[in-house]
């Protein structure tokens, strides 16, 4: 049995998929939230919304937890608008939920919602949340690439100083973020994911653990792009 599923908690899907592979009893439960962020982005200062959903149970005896941001939307053009945040969070959750059922850990699969989102938040207003077009994640592009066209991918990193608002408190976060910028059929796009997050007044044991699970994070997508021949540079949190 690895160290992980004996003496680390998780931090990640695979680690749980790792532990029940290696012959732990695994439970899993999710938790949403949808929480309010001022984001500090060099002179940029603006509010998004981040998608997050914990994921808590038990390893054999031992109790863990851990949360996952699966998208960012914002009510302005600083990233995708909190409608498009919604369907991309649930495409990705669907991919994790599949993840963890094959592997044989049994769960509820609930997603993200928008209605329920809106009644929360009453700033963000109705008839705006209306999109056009198919709204692409980084996997849509791997299988584009994998139908033989070609992808360029270029990767940068960002650590991103945030503040989120919960009902009764502030908390000091930083993000670590992936953007990519695809170059594929004649078109661009570019779109940012968060691999991991550290509270900022605990940086000092906290910020390793968060770039050891970004990099992680990392080397399995690196993996998946090679397997589909997609052109880039790997980069790295250091």
């Amino acid at each position: 049995m690895n160290d992980l599923s004996s003496n680390k908690s998780p931090h990640r899907i695979t680690d749980l998929i790792e532990s029940i592979q290696n012959g732990e009893d695994i439970t899993c439960n999710t938790m949403f939230e949808i929480v309010p962020v001022d984001f500090v982005h060099g002179n940029i200062k603006f509010q998004a919304y981040i998608f997050l959903c914990k994921y808590s149970g038990l390893i054999g005896s031992k109790k863990y937890i851990f949360r996952k941001c699966y998208a960012r939307g914002c009510p302005n053009n600083h990233c995708p608008h909190v409608a498009q945040a919604v369907m991309i969070a649930n495409r990705y959750l669907k991919r994790d939920y599949k993840k963890l059922l094959d592997a044989g850990i049994k769960l509820e699969e609930k997603f993200f919602s928008l209605e329920e989102m809106l009644v929360k938040y009453d700033t963000i207003e109705p008839e705006k949340n209306k999109t056009t077009g198919a709204i692409l994640t980084i996997f849509d592009y791997i299988n584009i690439a994998k139908e033989g066209n070609t992808v360029n991918i270029g990767i940068d990193l960002e650590i991103i100083s945030a503040v989120e608002h919960f009902a009764n408190q502030k908390n000091e976060q930083t993000f670590l973020m992936v953007d990519f910028n695809i170059r594929t059929l004649g078109r661009d796009s570019q779109f940012q994911r968060c691999l991991a997050c550290f509270q900022t007044d605990n940086e000092a044991k906290e910020k390793s653990v968060a770039i050891i699970t970004a990099n992680d994070r990392l080397k399995i997508l690196f993996n998946e792009f090679d397997d589909a021949k997609i052109q880039y540079k790997a980069n790295f949190f250091k």
